[in-house]
Order: C-alpha cells, then structure tokens, then sequence
C-alpha cells in the first residue's frame, strides 16, 4: 500500500503554526514512506475562503517547502459528491431526515450511529474508546441543502485514496464519527493519528496574545522558514537524542509516528529565537549581503559592508535585526534618547566626550587598539571608570545603548563620520 497524506486547511486568512505543523508531519510521513502528499482545501464556507485566504496558505506552504505530488482537490467543486454520498447513507438507512429544530426550514439529513461502543486504534494515543451514549446521530446536511463537514471530510479522503491521517488532538471526537461514516460506506478507515496540542508557558492554547502565532507572521518579522520547520517539527516529535538542529533530510530518514509524543508540546519563544539564530549564522555569505544591501541601497562600498557584517552578524537574530546597523550607512537613525540624557547626566561628561574627541582626532592610526587607549588613559586620568565614557561615545556615534565592541565599531566608522557625531552631542 502507497501511503498517502493530506493536508486539509480551511482558509481564514491566516496559517496557525498548529495547522502548519500539521502539514509538516504529513509531509514528512509521505516523504519518508516514498508516498504521496497532497492538498485538500476545505473551501466551503465561502464568505471565508476567498481567494486572498486561499493564497495565503500556498504561500506559506511553499514558503516552508511542502511541495505537493498532485493538484490541489478543493473542496466547494465536491458539493454533488458529497449529497450523493448521503442520498445513498439515506437508501441504506445510515441516515434519515428530519426537521431539526421544528423550524419548518427544510429537512436535514442526519448521520444514524451504530448504538455501540467505539474504538479505533490511534498512532500516538493508542487504542481510543468511547461508549454509544456519548456518540449521538449528528446531521450531515443541513436543512438548507448544504454538506457539513464530516460528510465531506470522509468521502473526499476516500475519493483522494488517503490512507493516514495526521491532525491535531482537536479531532479525536469526530474521528469516531468519521470512523463510523467509513463503514457506512463500505470502506476501510484510513490510520489515524493525533498531534499533542501547542501550547504557552501556562499550559494553554498558543495564540496570537503568546506572540507570533501564524506562519506569515514568522516570514514578515525575518525568521528562516527552514528553523521554522525544524522547531515545529520538534513540538511534539524527538529524533530520540539530544539533537535539535538538524538539516531537512535527515528529519526525512528519521521522522516516524512513533516517536510522537501524546502530552501538548509547549511553544517556547526564546528556544525558537535560539534555533533560528543558529540556521541564520550558517547562511552563506552572499545572502548576507544581499540582505544588507536590501535594507541599505546605499551600501555600494563592498569592503566597508563587509565590515559592518562582521560586525553586526552575531547579533542578527532575526533578518529584521538587520534594520539595527542604519547608523553605519546613514546620518539619521534612530536614537534612544533616554538612555542618552542618563549617560550625559553625570558632571563633566560632555567635556570630557569633547577631549577624548579631540584625542580621536589626533590619533595616527584610527584602529580599535589605539582607540581604546586613548579612552582608557583618558578614564585613568579623570578617576573614571571606562564604561563611564563608552556608554556616552557610543549612544552618541550610534544612537543604540547596546552593540558590538565599541572600539571596533568605531574603527568601521571611521575618523570622518566619528569625529562630527562627537561634535553633534553638544546638540542633545
């Protein structure tokens, strides 16, 4: 048997990192079976899924690399299979009508339970039961004619020979109605499968209020979709070792059910923020540029890039953290003033900044190594502490409390742009 995996997205608008990852374990159980993956869009609710809300969730799919092996089925073209599927659950009495509601609007169609206990076997959770008093008759269409979603879930895995089912642990009710469905219809069930819940640091459902939740999100704020990828996948999977980053194909070779945990699986930001500063440094060097040269058109000066990427790359954590090194290509950036007027507070400090200027200025070799000298035998003389002038020079010459070795960074600047920043303190 071919195995063959679906993702099934309904689209709002959005991708929730649990739908996505999601996708993800379908996509790697089909990859590293040989099988099949493909996309369902359950496009039905038709004030939602417009066109925009459909595209959004290709593009994150391509975004991350889930390529498809078939077109995508939607699911609004299925309508007539759907209602025949019931007429013939009608004609084998697994269905009946009734005016649900006694509102006299029309005859929905409902789905008649077995009366018994069920079960079926989950990959993750293990053998699942619940007794018949729980597992009511629910309609399949409504009264206005139209399908509902556990008609049209089952007979459009059967029509797409799906054989797993990999979803979120928020099925595992109606998995006993699809189950039954499945044998109403003479077929075979398809293998389940049920992902633990992503959840925050207080246990509950992630969301929007915990931080980034959807996958446009993560790309607009400059996160690797491959780290993306590779944490996701860890929410609720281990490679059964200590390790964490690990290239795509390998997670192919390894990735089984088996080694899915049951228990919800806890989104932890700073892990994740870890993880994709890990992949961004092993970007190559030509992606760096580019993207230095993408946020500042002005970087025409090739070695001076370089530099400044030096410089900045181990604090890039996200791409958009690239937009912290303006100062090193344009006269206005932003400034923390706060922090400034507290380091300019302290007596003497601006004449004290307006000597080390001119020590600067009079410097023969403008290098990290005479710089720093010169500040520290300025400090030694004036009873300072060295943080006492760094903190003031470097918000003066960068407008940022915090950044690489100031000595450094001064040398990048060079003499020229150093030099009028210092004198353009008076100003603040």
């Amino acid at each position: 048997m071919k195995v063959r995996c679906r993702f099934a997205p309904s689209p709002t608008g959005h991708v929730h990192i649990g739908n996505m990852r999601a996708a993800i374990y379908n996509w790697l159980y089909a990859r590293h079976h040989g099988g099949a993956f493909l996309l369902r869009v359950e496009d039905t609710d038709r004030e939602r899924s417009t066109p925009e809300a459909v595209q959004t969730v290709l593009d994150a799919m391509t975004w991350l690399g889930l390529d498809v092996d078939e077109p995508a089925l939607y699911q609004s073209t299925r309508r007539e299979a759907h209602l025949a599927a019931a007429e013939r659950l009608l004609q084998s009495g697994h269905a009946y009508k009734l005016d649900k509601g006694g509102t006299g609007k029309g005859e929905a169609v409902l789905f008649r339970m077995p009366g018994r206990d069920m079960s079926f076997h989950d990959e993750i959770k293990g053998e699942l039961h619940k007794g018949a008093a729980d597992l009511p008759d629910f309609v399949i269409v409504r009264s206005d004619g139209n399908p509902v979603f556990h008609l049209a879930n089952v007979v459009d895995d059967l029509a797409m020979d799906i054989t797993h089912v990999i979803r979120g642990d928020d099925h595992v009710e109606n998995t006993y109605r699809h189950v039954a469905l499945f044998e109403a219809l003479d077929a075979r069930p398809p293998t389940y499968a049920h992902l633990p819940m992503i959840v925050n640091a207080q246990g509950k459902p992630y969301s929007k209020r915990d931080g980034a939740a959807f996958v446009g999100e993560f790309q607009e704020q400059g996160y690797l979709a491959e780290a993306l990828f590779n944490y996701l996948v860890l929410l609720g999977w281990s490679p059964g070792d200590d390790r964490e980053v690990m290239p795509r194909t390998e997670i192919v070779e390894r990735f089984s059910l088996d080694r899915v945990q049951a228990k919800p699986a806890q989104f932890d930001m700073k892990k994740f923020l870890w993880m994709n500063n890990e992949y961004i440094q092993r970007a190559p060097e030509a992606e760096w540029t580019a993207r230095f040269r993408a946020a500042f058109p002005e970087a025409t000066d090739d070695a001076y890039l370089e530099h400044v990427i030096a410089l900045m790359k181990p604090r890039v954590k996200v791409w958009a953290d690239i937009a912290g090194a303006a100062y090193f290509f344009r006269e206005t950036f932003p400034i923390d003033h706060d922090a400034l007027r507290k380091r300019l507070e302290p007596a003497g400090t601006r004449e004290r900044v307006a000597a080390l200027r001119d020590r600067f200025a009079a410097l023969a070799s403008f290098d990290a190594a005479a710089l720093e000298a010169e500040l520290r035998a300025l400090a030694e003389a004036a009873g300072l502490k060295p943080a006492d002038l760094i903190h003031p020079v470097r918000l003066a010459v960068s407008g940022q409390a915090g950044g690489p070795s100031l000595f450094h960074l001064l040398e990048v600047l060079g003499r020229d742009v150093v030099l009028r920043r210092l004198d353009r303190l008076g100003g603040f």
